[in-house]
């Protein structure tokens, strides 16, 4: 980021209002026009200043564009912190801007409550098929609590640091270990499901938790981004598994975690065609193999029984070797 740009970028009363409502949480163009009350052109023309100086980043997800904040006081660079305090401050010792924000916040309820809205009305079309599929299976809650105590057990008790959950879906599990990390990404390729996950996860700082769409074939991220990566009932729509955990170990930093939850092989044909599942639950085997090709180390794993279908949990450990395992396969493979 360069100064200057930055200085110029915040020199409007209209941009710093932008800035200190993306303080809060994440906002889609149209919304953060709602909220100042004015043309989405006009706050479109401002978007583009405060994105062309580093300030803020946009993401498209399907129709929508959201924004988010590039500084946080939390930031790893030092500028971006410090232009994060500056913003606090000049919010609490300038009155004006401080009654300003308090009143633009007031609006964001708006937002939060039709954000909520929109996730029940989804829920409401989507009931059914989601039941049935849960019938199958043991309760949410003991998978919860044996992920949860797996993951403790796996990081010594310590922060899981930042943590990328792969098929975010509602947000759920991100929601239920984001107080356990620095970080949260919470990863979807399906615009509908990230806004239900973006209701879900609103109420976390701004800072600490991002939303990105994308394909979890191809992670859009750097190597050794993570400290724990989660698969939660997704890698069963993975058509090429062993691919999915290799691109998984790749933004492993060495020494982060992987767990994996999903299905026992099973033989609910049914499924293939009802819920789009490419593959039928897995075995110990299947897992291990591809953990340990991908360059994890395999760790504990757990079954629990519920009805027909048999949920697992299997956990593992990136090797310090692992990326340039992957690489060198990956150059050999071209």
């Amino acid at each position: 980021m360069n100064i200057h740009d930055a200085i110029r970028a915040l020199d409007d009363s209209t941009r710093l209002r932008i800035m200190r409502l993306l303080a809060s949480m994440e906002l889609a163009v149209g919304e953060i026009a709602q909220v100042l009350g004015q043309s989405q052109p006009r706050v479109s023309r401002h978007i583009k200043i405060l994105c062309d100086s580093g300030l803020a980043e946009r993401r498209k997800e399907g129709a929508w564009v959201f924004l988010r904040s590039s500084v946080g006081e939390t930031s790893e660079l030092p500028l971006f912190a410090a232009i994060a305090r500056l913003l606090a401050a000049a919010e609490r010792e300038d009155s004006a801007f401080g009654r300003r924000c308090a009143e633009d916040r007031q609006h964001l309820e708006a937002i939060r409550t039709a954000r909520q809205s929109h996730a029940l009305d989804w829920f409401a079309r989507h009931a059914e098929e989601w039941d049935e599929l849960r019938s199958l299976h043991i309760a949410d809650g003991p998978v919860e609590a044996a992920l949860t105590e797996m993951l403790a057990d796996l990081s010594g008790g310590a922060s899981l640091g930042r943590l990328l959950d792969v098929g975010t879906g509602t947000g759920r599990i991100a929601e239920l270990l984001g107080e356990q990390a620095t970080r949260v990404v919470a990863f979807d390729k399906s615009p509908d499901m990230l806004r239900i996950a973006r209701a879900r996860l609103q109420h976390l700082p701004a800072d600490r938790v991002e939303l990105v769409q994308g394909d979890f074939a191809q992670l859009p991220f750097g190597p050794r981004s993570f400290d724990t990566v989660l698969f939660h009932q997704v890698l069963h729509y993975a058509q090429a598994p062993e691919a999915v955990l290799a691109g998984a170990a790749r933004v492993t930093a060495p020494g982060g975690r992987i767990a994996i939850v999903d299905f026992a092989a099973h033989d609910r044909e049914d499924l293939r065609q009802s819920h789009a599942h490419a593959r039928l639950g897995f075995s110990d085997a299947q897992i291990e193999a591809m953990l340990l090709d991908s360059g994890f180390v395999p760790q504990a794993a757990r079954a629990l029984a519920g009805h027909e279908l048999v949920v697992k949990l299997w956990t593992g450990v990136r090797r310090e070797d692992s990326v340039t395992q992957l690489d060198t396969r990956q150059t050999r493979k071209a």
